[in-house]
C-alpha cells in the first residue's frame, strides 16, 4: 500500500460537560439525557439546511486527546485483550470516533444535542443524518461483546486509554 497523506479540516467543535475522559459514558446509550452543543463553522452553516428534519445524527470526530495506539487493547466492556478493530477504543491507528446523538434543535450554526459520550472540545469532522432504513441491519453475531452490554449505562471511561 502506498503511503498516503490524508488531511481533514474540522467542520466544528463539540462542547459537552466532559472536561476529562475519566467518568465519561463509553457509548451514547450510557450518556442518555446528557446534553451538549456543536458549534459549526459559520461559513458552513448553510450545509445544515434540512438537518432539523432528523431526530438523530451521526457525528464523526477526531479523538484529539488520544496519543498513539495499540493493536491489542483491553476494551471497557471486557478484561481480555482484543484486536483494536474489534473494539471502539479511542487509541486507534486513525483516531476517528463516531456517535449517534439526538438532535434537539439548530440555531444558525449551533446544534443542541443530547445523549453525548464525547469529550469537550472535540474537533468534529462530519455530520450525517441517522436514517434507520440505512443504518439498522439485521445482525447474526456481535463477537466478543455478546452478553456484555447489559451494564453499558453503568460502565464509565477510565484511564486505560491515556
Amino acid at each position: 500500500m502506498k503511503n498516503m497523506q490524508i488531511t481533514y479540516e474540522p467542520v466544528g467543535i463539540v462542547h459537552t460537560p466532559f472536561k476529562s475522559k475519566e467518568g465519561m459514558p463509553i457509548q451514547t446509550r450510557g450518556g442518555k439525557g446528557i446534553k451538549g452543543q456543536i458549534i459549526v463553522k459559520e461559513e458552513l452553516a448553510s450545509g445544515l439546511t434540512d438537518l432539523d428534519g432528523f431526530s438523530h445524527i451521526i457525528l464523526i470526530y477526531h479523538f484529539h486527546k488520544s496519543v498513539g495506539f495499540d493493536l491489542q487493547t483491553i476494551p471497557f466492556l471486557d478484561n481480555n485483550k482484543r484486536g483494536v478493530f474489534s473494539t471502539r477504543a479511542p487509541k486507534r491507528p486513525n483516531s476517528i470516533g463516531i456517535s449517534v446523538v439526538r438532535l434537539l434543535s439548530i440555531d444558525k450554526n449551533i446544534l443542541n444535542i443530547e445523549n453525548v459520550d464525547i469529550l469537550d472540545g472535540t474537533p468534529l469532522l462530519d455530520i450525517k443524518p441517522y436514517i434507520p432504513d440505512f443504518d439498522i441491519h439485521k445482525i447474526e453475531k456481535i463477537g466478543w461483546v455478546e452478553n456484555k452490554t447489559d451494564k453499558l449505562n453503568e460502565i464509565k471511561s477510565d484511564k486505560r486509554f491515556e
